[in-house]
């Protein structure tokens, strides 16, 4: 398990392992030095996980250019001024179909 803190995982990885790590430890299995070793690496895993998403979501902000699209709704809001606006992307409904 600590070979792998040092090396830079992807989103991906990192979560498989996170979850393998989780299903380690409710197995009830881990020998207590184990599930301490354990419930290291997921907390570190975690922050990684977390802090990824954190800047998927930054940059998803920046290419919408401060609009994110309200995906229930379809419409989206301009979060500077707080107007809402209609998005004529995915959710619109094609005349030719």
């Amino acid at each position: 398990m600590a070979g792998k803190s040092q090396k830079t995982l992807t989103f991906e990885s990192a979560l498989a392992e996170l979850e393998q790590v989780v299903a380690d430890m409710e197995s009830g299995k881990l020998p207590l030095e184990e599930s301490l070793a354990a419930y290291q690496r997921g907390a570190e895993l975690l922050r990684q996980c977390r802090s990824r998403l954190d800047d998927a979501q930054q940059q998803v902000r920046i290419l919408e250019d401060g609009s994110l699209k309200d995906l229930a709704t379809g419409t989206g809001k301009d979060f500077a001024s707080g107007a809402g606006k209609e998005f004529a992307g995915d959710n619109a409904k094609r005349e030719d179909a």
